[in-house]
């Protein structure tokens, strides 16, 4: 399918600050290809893109005061199919890829070493793709989604304890079941088409049977519609925007349309 995508951030900067985005759609992306992208910043500073390293995606490094607003148009063909990802094989530690061992340890957000009692006693009869998935769905029983109920500061833990949160907080919560549980596990921020609301959206890949697999433990945007824009352990890497300095926000939106 091919979409266009709009997203736009206006904030005030207090102050000269440095800013970094991560709102491209992923010119090295997996099932997708960015026919034309084009983001402006209002400050009329330099833009200083460069690759994220962690797998795909593109970061921007640019500077503002006062006024700032970052405007991103593209068009994207996306050829996905939902991940069938039942009886695929997990990975022993020492066979896994260089590349996937950032993804098997316990992060700022993700405190998988504080769930592997859980996870064993639990999900300990599965194995590989299987396990990952029975997570998935004890994730979408047992969390409510309800925006507003999580912070920046909230973690799986955090998420594990009051059983509510938003998209971001579904996806610590599989990463860190699966890292538990041996599986590399990363996040990936994407715009979604037939997302209610329309904004950015968190999902999980996780590492089986020798390849990245999409799983959206929220289940709120079909996967075969995801653009992918980066990945990294967790929301730490993967915000849409971090600000060196104080700003105050006047207005964001996210459009993501069907076009073909």
């Amino acid at each position: 399918m091919r979409l266009s995508i709009h997203a736009l951030l206006d904030y005030t900067v207090h102050a000269e600050a440095d800013v970094l985005l991560q709102i491209e759609a992923a010119p090295d992306g997996p099932a997708q290809n960015v026919i034309e992208g084009r983001m402006t910043v209002s400050t009329g500073s330099e833009l200083h893109p460069f690759h994220a390293g962690e797998g795909y995606g593109r970061r921007t490094w640019t500077r503002g005061a006062g006024h700032f607003r970052a405007d991103y148009h593209a068009t994207v063909e996306v050829e996905r199919t939902p991940p069938d990802i039942a009886g695929l094989p997990q990975h022993a530690y020492h066979e896994l890829p260089p590349e996937t061992v950032p993804f098997i340890w316990p992060s700022r957000y993700c405190q998988s070493d504080r769930f592997e009692s859980f996870v064993a006693k639990v999900f300990g009869d599965k194995m590989g793709g299987d396990k990952i998935l029975a997570m998935a769905d004890w994730i979408e029983r047992q969390l409510d989604y309800v925006p507003g109920a999580s912070t920046a500061a909230t973690s799986a833990v955090d998420t594990f304890i009051s059983r509510d949160g938003i998209c971001r907080d579904y996806a610590h919560l599989l990463i860190s079941f699966s890292r538990a549980a041996g599986i590399p596990a990363r996040m990936m921020s994407a715009y979604a088409w037939n997302l209610q609301p329309q904004d950015f959206h968190a999902v999980v890949e996780v590492w089986l049977g020798g390849s990245w697999h999409i799983v959206d433990p929220s289940r709120l945007a079909p996967v075969e519609g995801l653009v992918p824009i980066i990945v990294g352990r967790d929301a730490t890497d993967i915000a849409f925007m971090t600000i060196f300095g104080r700003a105050d926000l006047n207005e964001q939106q996210v459009t993501v349309e069907r076009i073909d």
